[in-house]
């Protein structure tokens, strides 16, 4: 049976079922199954899907790319922090790219 229902809320539907989250691979097979994708429909969506469920405010990711309903999750569950990927101002890595010697190479063109 091929279903006409989005991917998105087919997994909305499986994690509602379920008392906790699933891997996001788990979760791709149920959805593949229940929709009735061919192999080739698996490997052209398996994309798109991961990107859905990324920007839709329903889910959430924790913690070995496991996903859940953010409704059952408090904000300190599931807040990143980004103190840890800020880049550091201080830091030399930058030290080496020369803006002067740049700038010049492209007022050449």
């Amino acid at each position: 049976m091929i279903m006409k229902k989005a991917m998105i809320d087919v997994a909305f539907d499986i994690l509602s079922s379920k008392n906790s989250g699933e891997t996001f691979v788990e979760l791709w097979k149920e959805v593949c199954e229940i929709i009735g994708f061919t192999k080739e429909q698996e490997e052209d969506n398996i994309a798109q899907f991961y990107s859905d469920l990324s920007i839709d405010d329903r889910f959430v990711c924790f913690g070995g790319n496991k996903w859940d309903l953010r409704e059952r999750h408090t904000y300190n569950e599931v807040v990143v922090d980004t103190e840890e990927i800020l880049i550091d101002e201080d830091s030399d890595d930058i030290s080496d790219y020369d803006v002067e010697e740049t700038t010049k190479e492209s007022e050449d063109y």
